[in-house]
């Protein structure tokens, strides 16, 4: 009789703005999907229709919660607060001439856990909020299918994790707005990694070749160097 692995569909939240329209940064705790955003979350709600949730977990953030409602409406969507995304500091307190590169930077090659990103939360205490929440995840053998709203942060560290059972942080994993990750659990705890960055929307990542971050260095650079 063949194994019948669960599954997990990991997905990063859709598409949100960090600036307003008249410039102003926008609290990242509470920012929403903007109108490309849940257009994103339409196509991948489509991509998933036939598939039966057992379980729908978030971070509790507005951006997973709203992609979550979209992508599976019919679910009652969990919030994890511990799978929130990793926290940055203060970008006033990082020298002018360094921001670029830790903008850049910050999600490439194998980042050491005492790496704090953006001169915030560490790399290590992102794996210590992180990972117990995927063992508790785990350990609950109630349900067979799952989906997963979460971040690009986060999803690295768990899908770094799945690849190598360690607490080792692959930054190379680019995740795109929307996108959707698919991971097989299997009894004794290994994972299969079936899947990484697919997006429905653009399949074959024709849209641009830019890293999530170097577009969010632009767009800062962009409404700052308007004031």
């Amino acid at each position: 009789m063949p194994l019948m692995r669960r599954r997990l569909y990991l997905m990063r939240h859709a598409e949100v703005s960090y600036f307003s329209d008249n410039g102003a940064p926008v609290d990242p705790h509470g920012v929403p999907l903007n109108d490309e955003g849940i257009a994103q979350a339409r196509v991948v709600a489509e991509a998933l229709r036939e598939i039966e949730l057992d379980r729908v977990i978030t971070s509790g953030l507005p951006r997973t919660l709203e992609t979550a409602a979209i992508v599976a409406p019919r679910a009652a969507a969990e919030s994890w607060p511990e799978l929130r995304e990793i926290q940055g500091g203060r970008l006033s307190e990082i020298p002018t001439d360094a921001l670029q590169h830790e903008f850049v930077h910050a999600f490439r090659g194998v980042i050491p856990n005492e790496t704090r990103f953006l001169r915030g939360e560490s790399i290590g205490e992102l794996f210590d909020r992180v990972l117990p929440a995927l063992e508790r995840l785990v350990a609950d053998d109630g349900w067979h299918t799952a989906l997963a709203v979460l971040h690009g942060g986060v999803n690295r560290a768990i899908l770094s994790h799945a690849l190598t059972d360690e607490r080792m942080f692959l930054g190379h994993f680019e995740q795109a707005p929307a996108c959707v990750n698919v991971l097989d659990l299997g009894e004794e705890g290994e994972w299969i990694v079936r899947a990484v960055n697919v997006a429905p929307y653009d399949l074959l990542h024709l849209s641009h070749r830019s890293t999530t971050m170097e577009r969010y260095w632009e767009e800062y650079r962009l409404h700052t160097d308007s004031e």
